[in-house]
C-alpha cells in the first residue's frame, strides 16, 4: 500500500473525535514525554548496571514477572476481553486483568478501547489513529514519518477518541469507569511498587533503586515499544496469511515477547477471536492464559474461527 499523502487541511471529518484545547495538548504532550524519556533513561543505567554489577536475581525476577501480568493485562484484558469481546469472563477477572492494564502505562481501560476500536474501524485508511500509512511526505521520507507516527508520534497528537462514541458499554461499566478514573493511581503504583518489594525483598536502599530500574523503569520502555511495534512494524513488515481490509501483517519474531499480539493479520482478519496465533506453531502466551482460565470456569464463552471461516479468508501462496 502506497504511503498518502494527503494534506492535513484537506483530511475529512472523522465522527468520535474531538479536538484538544491548548492546555489539554500542553499537559498531554509533557506528560507523554516523561513517560516516554524517564524509562529510556532506565535503559541507559541498567546498561551500566549490566555492565559493572549484572543483575540480581530478585531484579530478574520482579522484571520478568511485572513484564508478564501488566503485558498480559494489556492483551488479554484491554485488547481481547475489553476491546473485542471475545470472551467474558466473571467479576474478579475482569477486575484484576483491569487494574494489571492500567498498570502498563498505555492509557486507561475505557480510552485505550474506544481508540482501539476507532483503529479497525478505520484500519489504515482517515480515521485511524496510529496508521504507518498516513503521511504528509512522498518516498522514503514518508515512510519514516509513517513509521514513527504510528509507532508513537500519534501519541502527541491534538486528538482523542470519544469513549461514548467508541466504547458505551465500558462507559456504562462502573468497574471499569472506577479503574479508568484510577490510571493517574496505577501509573504511580507501577513505578512505586518493584522498588518497595525489592526493598522488603533487599533491606537495603540500593535493592529498592535496582528493583526500580529493572522492574519499573526497564519493564515500562519494553512493554511500551512492544506494544508500539504492533501499530507501525505489524502494519508495514511481515506476512499477510488472511484476507483483512488493511495492511496488517505478522511478524513472528516478535510474538514472544508480545504474547501473542504480533499475528497481528491474523488479529484483523478474525479481529473477534481470542486467539490470535491460530497457526500450530505460532506462539501466543495471551491465549494459553485465556484456555487456562476457561479450564477453571473463570472465562466462557471463547470465540475463535471454525475452519470453515479460516479457509475462506485463507490467502494462496
Amino acid at each position: 500500500m502506497a504511503i498518502q499523502t494527503l494534506d492535513v487541511q484537506t483530511r475529512p471529518e472523522v465522527r468520535g473525535v474531538i479536538r484538544l484545547t491548548e492546555a489539554q495538548l500542553r499537559v498531554q504532550r509533557r506528560v507523554t514525554l516523561a513517560v516516554t524519556l524517564i524509562p529510556m533513561a532506565g535503559v541507559a543505567l541498567a546498561m551500566w548496571l549490566l555492565w559493572g554489577t549484572g543483575i540480581t536475581t530478585t531484579d530478574l525476577i520482579l522484571f520478568l514477572s511485572f513484564y508478564a501480568a501488566t503485558g498480559l493485562g494489556i492483551t488479554v484484558g484491554y485488547h481481547r476481553l475489553f476491546t473485542h469481546r471475545s470472551f467474558r469472563a466473571v467479576r474478579p477477572v475482569r477486575i484484576v486483568l483491569a487494574v494489571l492494564g492500567g498498570m502498563g502505562v498505555e492509557g486507561s481501560v475505557v480510552d485505550w478501547c474506544a481508540t482501539h476500536r476507532r483503529h479497525h474501524a478505520f484500519a489504515d485508511q482517515y480515521g485511524d489513529p496510529h496508521s504507518p500509512h498516513l503521511a504528509k511526505a512522498p518516498g522514503i521520507l514518508g515512510v519514516v514519518i509513517g513509521l514513527w507516527h504510528a509507532h508513537s508520534g500519534w501519541l502527541f497528537d491534538d486528538e482523542a477518541t470519544k469513549p461514548d462514541e467508541y466504547a458505551p458499554d465500558l462507559v456504562a461499566d462502573r468497574d471499569l469507569m472506577r479503574i479508568s478514573r484510577a490510571f493517574p493511581f496505577l501509573t504511580v503504583l507501577t513505578f512505586v511498587l518493584p522498588a518497595m518489594i525489592g526493598f522488603a525483598v533487599t533491606r537495603s536502599l540500593v535493592g529498592a533503586l535496582t528493583a526500580f530500574v529493572w522492574g519499573s523503569l526497564v519493564r515500562v520502555f519494553l512493554l511500551h515499544h512492544v506494544t508500539w511495534s504492533i501499530n507501525s512494524i505489524c502494519h508495514f513488515y511481515g506476512r499477510e496469511a488472511y484476507r483483512a481490509k488493511d495492511e496488517s501483517k505478522n511478524v513472528w519474531a516478535l510474538s514472544p515477547v508480545s504474547f501473542g499480539e504480533s499475528w497481528h493479520n491474523n488479529h484483523h482478519a478474525f479481529p473477534w477471536s481470542a486467539r490470535l496465533g491460530i497457526g500450530r506453531w505460532q506462539i501466543d502466551f495471551g491465549w494459553y492464559v485465556i484456555r487456562a482460565l476457561a479450564i477453571v470456569r473463570l472465562i466462557r464463552d471463547v470465540k475463535v474461527p471454525t475452519a470453515d471461516q479460516l479457509a475462506k479468508r485463507k490467502l494462496t501462496a
